[in-house]
């Protein structure tokens, strides 16, 4: 199979999202790398490592059968020249809810191969939720 060459990070970023909106798992894995130093932590979830691992993480999810939509807040990008790391906040919807869901926080690193760029790593956890009077942010966390 033909991977698709994805000409930037965000391009990348933009065919991994669609790829989880339409529970592609095919689309899902032409956006990651082929390199079995890569990894995945769903919310809540152990972490996951290599190729088959990630991909099987991602069959389940899709196997749920759920329609989600997606809006990304507060990207924040690192870029380098072989390298980006994404910081969003995910707020998803599921279809037939009429309430939106806990938002996650999500850290995207994507790396520049010979086909483009791809990604390497994905990391979703929870968004904590603000108090408050509190600006997001503000609140010094140490670990």
């Amino acid at each position: 199979m033909k991977k698709t060459v994805f000409a930037t990070p965000q391009d990348a970023e933009a065919a991994f999202y669609e790829a989880f909106t339409k529970s592609d798992l095919d689309a899902m894995m032409a956006v990651w790398s082929d390199d079995d130093d890569i990894f995945c932590v769903h919310p809540q979830g152990a972490r996951v490592t290599g190729v088959a691992e990630v991909r099987e993480s991602w069959r389940r999810i899709f196997n749920n059968r759920q329609t989600l939509t997606f809006e990304l807040r507060e990207q924040h990008m690192m870029h380098g020249m072989m390298f980006s790391v994404h910081s969003v906040y995910e707020h998803i919807q599921l279809e037939d809810e009429t309430r939106a869901q806990a938002s996650t926080v999500a850290t995207n690193i994507y790396l520049r191969t010979e086909r483009g760029w791809r990604m390497v790593a994905h990391h979703a956890s929870p968004a904590p939720e603000p108090t408050r009077g509190t600006v997001r942010g503000a609140t010094k966390i140490l670990h």
